[in-house]
This record gives C-alpha cells, sequence and structure tokens, in this order.
C-alpha cells in the first residue's frame, strides 16, 4: 500500500508557502490513494460512492478537518475494510474527533447499526439483536444451567425508565447465547473507557451505545468472521499509517 507520510509530505513540499485549502487536499489525497481504497473495499461497496461519503463526514466537521490527516485516513481505511459508510445516518462508523496527548486525532468507532450489520453477512450468527429494558415491563433472566430470558414489554402505559440492555445472538444452525447489563453498569463502562462520554457520542445518543457496549461484551464468547473480530478489535482506535490489513498497524496510545 502507499506510504501515507510520503504522499502527504510530497503534498506539502508541493504546497509550500501556499495555504491549501483542508477540503481540497483531502481530496487530492484521496485521489492519490483511489488504489489502495479499491484493494481494501468489499465488491458490493462502490469505491466512487464511499469516497463521496467520506468527504462527506470531512467537509461537514470542522474539527475533522483540524485533525491529522494521516489519523483520519487511517480511520477511513479501517471503515472501508469492514464495508461499512462512515458518519452517516446509518449510524454503521464513526469517524470522531478526539484530542490526544495536545493533537487532534481522528478516532474510529463502529456503531451499533454497524455491528448489526456486520453479523448479518457473516453467516455465522443468524441474528444478533439488543434491546433496552425498562422498569415496568416483564423482564426475567436466568444464567443457570438453562439460559432463559423473557422479556414482555408494557404495551399499555408508562413503561418506566430504563433499568438495563441485553443482547441475544441466534447461531446458524443452532444455539443461542444473551447477555445483559443494567444501566448503571453500562454507564460505568461508558464513563472508563469512552475518551468523550461526555460532549460525546454517548451523551447524544446514550441508548445506541448502550446496545453497542452489551453486543461487544456478548460477542467475546461468539464465533466471529474476519470482518467482526476486526470490527471489534478497531473500536475506539486511533492509527496514523495504513496497511492492507488494517489489524496489523498499531493503536495510537494515551
Amino acid at each position: 500500500m502507499s506510504n501515507l507520510k510520503n504522499v502527504l509530505k510530497n503534498q506539502e513540499d508541493k504546497g509550500q508557502g501556499i495555504t491549501v485549502n483542508p477540503t481540497y487536499a483531502m481530496k487530492q489525497l484521496m485521489i492519490k490513494m483511489k488504489n489502495d481504497i479499491d484493494l481494501a473495499l468489499p465488491k458490493n461497496l462502490s469505491s466512487e460512492r464511499f469516497q463521496k461519503v467520506s468527504m462527506s463526514a470531512f467537509n461537514n466537521n470542522e474539527k475533522l478537518q483540524n485533525c491529522e490527516p494521516t489519523t483520519f485516513i487511517a480511520a477511513m481505511m479501517q471503515s472501508a475494510q469492514l464495508g461499512l459508510e462512515p458518519n452517516t445516518p446509518l449510524g454503521q462508523v464513526y469517524l470522531i474527533p478526539h484530542n490526544l496527548n495536545g493533537v487532534d486525532k481522528v478516532q474510529f468507532q463502529v456503531g451499533y447499526k454497524g455491528l448489526l450489520q456486520l453479523a448479518h453477512r457473516s453467516g455465522k450468527l443468524k441474528t444478533l439483536y439488543a434491546h433496552e429494558v425498562k422498569e415496568n415491563d416483564e423482564f426475567e433472566i436466568d444464567y443457570g444451567l438453562e439460559q432463559k430470558l423473557i422479556h414482555k414489554p408494557l404495551l399499555k402505559g408508562n413503561r418506566g425508565d430504563v433499568i438495563g440492555y441485553y443482547a441475544v445472538y441466534h447461531l446458524e444452525p443452532s444455539g443461542y447465547s444473551f447477555e445483559f447489563m443494567t444501566y448503571d453498569e453500562v454507564a460505568k463502562h461508558g464513563k472508563k473507557y469512552s475518551k468523550d462520554f461526555e460532549g460525546g457520542i454517548w451523551e447524544k445518543d446514550f441508548d445506541s451505545m448502550a446496545k453497542k457496549t452489551v453486543i461487544k461484551k456478548l460477542l467475546k464468547y461468539a464465533p466471529l468472521s474476519i470482518e467482526m473480530q476486526k470490527a471489534v478489535a478497531f473500536d475506539e482506535s486511533v492509527k496514523s499509517s495504513i496497511d492492507s490489513d488494517m489489524l496489523l498497524v498499531e493503536s495510537i496510545g494515551e
């Protein structure tokens, strides 16, 4: 694959003494990297559409434009290798500006719906889903020798506040498992592990992030496709270089 830092350096050398518009610079960078992007994408996803969606994500967020370009491209390539579109209403993948040791970089986050999409594609999981449980719902859970989960949402009247979340997978051709976390457990997890719990995506869409959290906990014990393994490994990472397999690129630490 292209040496990303060399490509950027060549652009900087050509533009010495000239103020370059970030959008123009990123568009030119994507043109230079078209072959790398094409190779990373699955056949079912158009390279032209993916680049257009990625540029839209970049153009619509000034904070992303202020991040190190290498980290935006690396996060974009992680999206490409998973075949998921970044920063769209589909909620598959999020490219999030994040200050790391005083420098703005782009963090990759897989969305709740991105995990569902990958599970659907995998062929290993027949179904994967998550739901919130509210205090007035009928809910019963048993982790004994014969696992059992019963959830009957209250259909009339006030369901009350959310008290927890659960995720379930069914295997192909048979078998299943589930995981449950209380609301407080999810919030504690988010505060501990998310760099932008306050003011970030957790605050904007706690419900989706909570479902993603319980799904990821469940998937630790599930037979996963390569794509699903990558999604779990990529989640909440910051990288500054690219490879034909982004799993081989180390994440930048705090």
